[in-house]
């Protein structure tokens, strides 16, 4: 009898051993494949609508730029920001070399600013790249310009536009009902004012829609003037008088340029040498001082890029934070593979495995 249980004791030991292995098995493929090969992103926001629509499940492809050595390993997979320690870390490191973005890419990368987190741990955004390395980036009343040249629009871009209406040209109906609203895929604004005034973030296919409608007697887009100095604007300093629709122009600049301070141009630059290369950066009086050493020049250790929503006026991107560096990037946006719309509860199946562009 006791060599029967016993026999059944080693027979669920090894069970439990083999379930134990297979899952470990499993668990590292996972993990592996996440972090070196695909990896699911949620919209949290509408700042890339409609490209991108709140509730959207992502799919980022890592190997279109090359997945990064993880910079903290003791940590605990699959969460961000908490749970990990810095005992030891790794220096940045891409497979496959430098990431090889194109113009209009949709990227997700982790934000900037959360320095208090580790670059692996910091939130995971996701904008297009309008501004590569090298490029000299300018935006005059809403329009981007890179290298004295308009950028073409994607079909989703929008911006904000306040639309008058005549209620008398309504024939005793709504100016712009729901119907409406809904027919054309405008989510956000409304009614701004007793006289009919209404505020919308609209397409340019949208635009086009909403003046034909009778009760629309003029559509003017939202920009702020010319030197009008925005100051949550980088780089926050009233020596650079930008605003989310007139910034720049901005030199974005590359690996191995050589930056030149001034009294002026240390506001552009300071984040970069101090935070994001990691240099022990002094200002005393506008004398610079870099590791110990005071000059008035940089050489750049990284590329760098310039990131925009498509929904323009209402998008926390790089006219906020400024440049995003390259070893922030995690990958480029492939595409959708599911899409769950809270204010209606159902799926939205006619974007499931939609291409992201």
């Amino acid at each position: 009898m006791n060599q029967v249980k016993k026999m059944l004791s080693g027979i669920n030991k090894k069970k439990w051993f083999d379930w134990l292995k297979a899952f470990s098995i499993a668990f590292v493929i996972v993990l592996t494949f996440r972090g070196f090969v695909l990896e699911p992103f949620t919209i949290p926001s509408p700042s890339m609508e409609k490209t991108l629509l709140a509730g959207d499940f992502v799919l980022v492809n890592k190997l279109s730029y090359g997945p990064r050595l993880v910079r903290t390993p003791l940590s605990t997979p699959f969460v961000e920001k908490k749970w990990f320690s810095e005992l030891f870390t790794f220096s940045y490191y891409r497979f496959f070399g430098e990431p090889a973005v194109d113009r209009n890419d949709v990227l997700v990368f982790n934000y900037p600013v959360e320095e208090e987190f580790p670059v692996d741990h910091r939130t995971h955004f996701i904008k297009r790249c309008v501004g590569l390395p090298g490029d000299s980036i300018g935006i005059i009343d809403g329009e981007v310009f890179i290298n004295g040249k308009p950028l073409d629009k994607p079909d989703g871009i929008q911006y904000n536009y306040t639309i008058q209406t005549d209620a008398s040209k309504a024939n005793g109906k709504i100016p712009i009902d729901s119907t409406f609203l809904k027919a054309n895929n405008i989510t956000e604004g409304g009614l701004i004012s007793e006289k009919g005034d209404y505020s919308f973030s609209l397409t340019q296919k949208s635009l086009a829609n909403i003046k034909t409608l009778p009760a629309v007697s003029e559509v003017t887009m939202n920009v702020e003037k010319n030197e009008l100095w925005d100051e949550t604007v980088f780089p926050y300093k009233n020596a650079y008088p930008w605003n989310v629709d007139n910034f720049g122009a901005l030199y974005i600049p590359k690996k191995g340029d050589t930056l030149i301070l001034d009294s002026v141009s240390v506001f552009l630059y300071e984040r970069l040498i101090s935070v994001y290369e990691g240099n022990k950066f002094e200002n005393i009086d506008n004398k610079f001082v870099i590791n110990g050493d005071t000059t008035n020049k940089y050489v750049t250790k990284m590329n760098y890029y310039f990131m925009m929503g498509d929904n323009r006026h209402n998008s926390m991107d790089s006219r906020y934070w400024g440049f995003l560096p390259e070893d922030h990037i995690v990958g480029k946006a492939w595409v959708i593979f599911y899409s769950y719309d809270k204010a209606d509860e159902g799926v939205r199946w006619e974007r499931c495995f939609e291409k992201v562009k």
